[in-house]
């Protein structure tokens, strides 16, 4: 009975740590609310406000705008993840430190997004928009030995905004906003040998499926808030701070020990606070300079536990950041060209995995807009997203381990349709 509590309680905490890194590593955050954005690196975002989608960064920013406006688009992320030099090893099938074949384990996501920015008049603006901050998905091939650390990962958050800016005067705007953030996740994690072993310690009671199945989802609250700085026409500056809550989600929670099944619980889920300062400085008629510096809380993570008090996993995560540096060029009245780079911070420190890989990370924009009259446009723009190598060693409790060499790389396409009324 003591070895059988032992290894359904390894089993557990195996389970649960190998999904619930994965699904809130740093790469489950979106840098995707706007194509304009995606062409520059989202250089200067929190205060440029060429198009509606402002709004997604800082809420002060609508008050830049003296008409109303509408933006609607969709960011497509093709990511390129590489998992190689695997060895497994998993005493209980017989594999002593095997080889295992590469992995590639990336996939396309789609990311909506539409905005709506409305004056009410000189002082107040309001608006609503409709996108995302989080999302990632990943899957191994269901022959991959070590699934108990590779599986499916598959995690989306929709954000509404809901938000209101006020002019204090001509230098000073200020504004903020609800976020009503819903959020889904699928994970699931098998591993034949473990599954049989289980059977066998159980007598043959141990319930059948995989080592763990989750699909579950949730609703949670934030609000944002910000400020813009005019210093005159050419010159100003922006900052925002957004909350973002724990999100309780709820559904089918399934672990493969006795009495597996934990759905009767909401598994508690804190979201990243972000900040952003940027800076937009036009130099002359034809060439402007932004550039934009964000924090991203993922310290926050200290643990992750249901509403009963199970305690699943600890973390060890360092807060991210992201700088960013680009370019616009007004060719002409049709014609607008844009470029950005920016470096972006793993979130991972102590903790890696084959799951969804992190690293520090290198971002090179670039986009254009084809004004098609005075007031309408179409935005275009891609990054590719370079990512760096990195060791990694998973291990659960003494049953099995997986060494591995990762890398993340990834290309992101945006088209934007954006009009003033």
């Amino acid at each position: 009975m003591n070895k059988k509590r032992l290894f359904t309680k390894s089993m557990v905490a195996l389970a649960v740590t190998v999904a619930s890194q994965q699904a809130m590593a740093a790469g489950f955050q979106l840098n995707a609310q706007s194509a304009t954005g995606l062409g520059r690196a989202f250089a200067g975002d929190a205060v440029i406000a060429d198009n509606a989608s402002v709004m997604a960064r800082n809420a002060a920013a609508m008050s830049l705008f003296d008409k109303p406006a509408l933006s609607l688009g969709i960011n497509a992320i093709d990511t390129d993840i590489q998992v190689k030099n695997i060895k497994y090893t998993n005493p209980l099938s017989g594999n002593l430190n095997s080889s295992q074949d590469d992995q590639s384990i990336g996939d396309i996501s789609l990311v909506p997004n539409i905005y709506y920015i409305h004056p009410l008049n000189e002082k107040w603006t309001v608006g609503a928009g409709l996108y995302s901050n989080f999302g990632t998905k990943t899957e191994f091939g269901d022959d991959f030995a070590g699934n108990e650390y590779g599986g499916l990962t598959d995690v989306k958050s929709v954000n509404l905004a809901l938000s209101t800016s006020y002019r204090i005067n001509q230098q000073w705007s200020v504004g903020g906003g609800l976020d009503v953030i819903y959020g889904t996740g699928k994970l699931q994690r098998s591993n034949k040998s473990i599954e049989g072993a289980l059977d066998f310690i159980s007598g043959g009671k141990a319930p059948k499926g995989q080592l763990l199945d989750v699909d579950a989802d949730g609703i949670a609250l934030g609000w944002n808030v910000g400020t813009v700085f005019e210093l005159n026409e050419n010159n100003r500056f922006g900052l925002s701070y957004r909350y973002s809550p724990e999100l309780e989600a709820e559904g089918d929670m399934f672990f493969k020990t006795d009495g597996g099944n934990i759905s009767d619980e909401k598994l508690k889920m804190p979201l990243p606070d972000m900040a952003e300062f940027s800076g937009y400085h036009r130099l002359n008629q034809q060439f402007a300079v932004h550039y934009s510096v964000q924090w991203i809380g993922w310290s926050a993570f200290d643990k992750l536990e249901t509403t009963g008090g199970r305690e699943l996993n600890s973390y060890n995560w360092k807060d991210g950041w992201h700088y960013a540096l680009g370019g616009t060029y007004y060719m002409n009245n049709d014609w607008t060209l844009r470029a950005g780079y920016m470096y972006d911070t793993s979130a991972q420190d102590e903790k890696t995995s084959i799951s969804v890989p992190d690293s520090d990370r290198q971002w090179f924009s670039g986009g254009f807009t084809y004004h098609l009259d005075s007031k309408s446009n179409i935005d275009f723009g891609v990054t590719y997203l370079v990512g760096k190598d990195v060791e990694v060693v998973e291990n659960s409790t003494g049953l099995s381990q997986v060494s591995a060499t990762t890398r993340a790389n990834a290309w992101l396409y945006g088209v934007q349709y954006s009009r003033s009324f």
